[in-house]
């Protein structure tokens, strides 16, 4: 609850949503999905600053977007079909899950800097305190979870 005085904010204390930020979008596989994708996270983020008072700086600000767009390319490329991003946040964390239809779950490789490409999962795991793919009923499910302050234990 928010009393007002005299035009003055006061935060009561009980202003603090009880349910978290949750947005979905649904992707095609069509051109310009990708950039669609980090276009939605970034409006998320600023939703996530307004209703939750989330602080995010910049490095969590593009962690966030980066993860996105890796896990929005993988399913781009490796499904038949569409594909769901969802998030999901409050003033601590982030999570993003992305569905899609193909079952086969996602190889990780051994770290390579030789190796060029296929370094998307990779890099999820480097920035999320936590990964899980797991399959669904319409395919699959690979959520990373990424918190918005302090430094992560990796």
């Amino acid at each position: 609850m928010i009393d007002h005085l005299d035009g003055a904010v006061i935060p009561t204390g009980f202003d603090v949503p009880v349910e978290p930020l949750r947005r979905a979008a649904h992707y095609t596989g069509e051109q310009g999905c990708i950039a669609e994708a980090r276009s939605f996270a970034a409006l998320f983020l600023d939703q996530l600053r307004t209703e939750w008072c989330a602080r995010i700086d910049d490095r969590a600000g593009g962690a966030v977007q980066l993860v996105v767009s890796e896990l929005v390319t993988n399913a781009d490329r490796h499904s038949n079909g569409p594909y769901i991003l969802e998030l999901v946040g409050t003033d601590t964390a982030v999570t993003v899950s992305v569905y899609d239809s193909s079952s086969a779950l996602p190889r990780i490789f051994p770290r390579n800097p030789e190796r060029v490409g296929r370094h998307g999962l990779e890099i999820v795991h480097a920035l999320a305190e936590q990964v899980s793919v797991e399959r669904v009923p319409v395919g699959k499910r690979v959520r990373a979870v990424l918190p918005l302050a302090g430094e992560t234990d990796h």
